[in-house]
């Protein structure tokens, strides 16, 4: 059986775009790779408007297979995908790092949301390509 490099998809709050990049990621390239979602903060649930507009547009409900994690509650990993802070982003060992630099579409309009959802959409898919053809080595 072939062993799956572990992707962790990092914010500060991991409550909305890491934990939707850890359930597309999952959707998307679970035969790729493996996807967690952490934070160096917790939140006491997922954003409730990523949860309800991933529902939507993919059948997926986050708070059923997700909840809001730290670092150190994930495993060792070898890929690191931080979204985008606009503060410190929090960091992790691993043998490959990347930051997205994804607008935070809290609060914002659900067009914000369908924005920065398909942009990670996007971004998993080119992930997991340069994944498959070895463009990304681990």
């Amino acid at each position: 059986m072939k062993v799956l490099p572990k992707v962790a998809f990092v914010c500060v709050h991991n409550s909305c775009r890491s934990q939707i990049a850890e359930a597309l990621g999952k959707h998307l390239a679970n035969y790729t790779f493996e996807s967690f979602s952490a934070g160096t903060e917790v939140k006491d649930k997922i954003n409730q408007d990523a949860v309800r507009l991933v529902s939507d547009i993919y059948g997926i409900n986050m708070e059923e297979t997700q909840h809001s994690k730290l670092l150190s509650d994930i495993p060792q990993v070898d890929i690191v995908i931080t979204m985008g802070c606009n503060v410190s982003c929090p960091t992790l060992p691993c043998k490959y790092r990347e930051d997205w630099g994804l607008e935070d579409p809290s609060g914002k309009s659900d067009e914000e949301y369908i924005k920065i959802i398909e942009k990670i959409h996007e971004n998993i898919l080119q992930l997991k390509r340069r994944i498959e053809i070895n463009e990304i080595v681990i």
